[in-house]
């Protein structure tokens, strides 16, 4: 069953930011001795590198309201030139220094306005498009992974979700995550959790009647 302090109140600081600091920790230890070539290994998250993709995550754990709405302004609201330019301000001079900023928020619970599920699922998905492509895997706790599912089945705030599974069951084996209905997509929770924000090679871990719908979509 799901931890309900992960899934009742997705603010409660007793349930989503410990995790949210147990995720980020994890990853800042997966990646201690990357070569250079390998921080430059193209991300799952679209024309990013590895090493692009943390500094990301260090920009969104540094960003709160008052910065993200002075950015959006300063951006024209052009909310894709915003997270360029946060990026850019997070990458640092070498892998090494990106690598020390993040471990640097690690602990930090400064958010941009998002609900602190949001930014567990953030951490979780742009966590695997690092992992994956250097082959790296983390068991993450099924509560954890669960929680960000059951935000992701409801929501196309950050990236369209909800509206990627529309019309297809969701159901995962390895623990109680389960939505929509319609032709079925099954496998991992983290799986579908990755296929659901839109990472195509992860449809490659599903199956179901409904999987090849889901990849259709992934352009969304």
């Amino acid at each position: 069953m799901t931890d309900p302090a992960l899934t009742a109140d997705p603010g409660r600081e007793t349930g989503v930011w410990p995790s949210i600091r147990t995720e980020r920790a994890a990853l800042a230890a997966d990646l201690t001795d990357l070569t250079d070539g390998q921080w430059a290994t193209p991300s799952l998250c679209a024309g990013l590198s590895v090493r692009e993709v943390l500094a990301h995550l260090t920009a969104g754990a540094s960003l709160n309201s008052v910065r993200w709405l002075a950015g959006v302004i300063r951006c024209r609201f052009d909310f894709d030139k915003q997270v360029a330019m946060r990026l850019a301000e997070q990458l640092g001079a070498t892998p090494g220094e990106t690598l020390e900023r993040f471990r640097r928020v690690v602990p930090s619970t400064t958010k941009p306005p998002l609900p602190a599920i949001a930014m567990l699922g953030e951490t979780i998905v742009h966590g695997e498009d690092i992992r994956r492509p250097l082959g790296i895997r983390r068991d993450h706790p099924i509560a954890v992974v669960t929680a960000a599912a059951e935000y992701y089945r409801g929501s196309d705030l950050v990236v369209v979700a909800r509206g990627r599974i529309g019309g297809l069951r969701l159901v995962a084996d390895d623990g109680p995550f389960a939505t929509g209905s319609g032709p079925l997509v099954s496998g991992r929770t983290l799986a579908l959790v990755m296929a659901m924000t839109g990472r195509a090679a992860y449809c490659d871990d599903l199956e179901g009647d409904g999987v090849e719908l889901l990849r259709s979509r992934m352009g969304l």
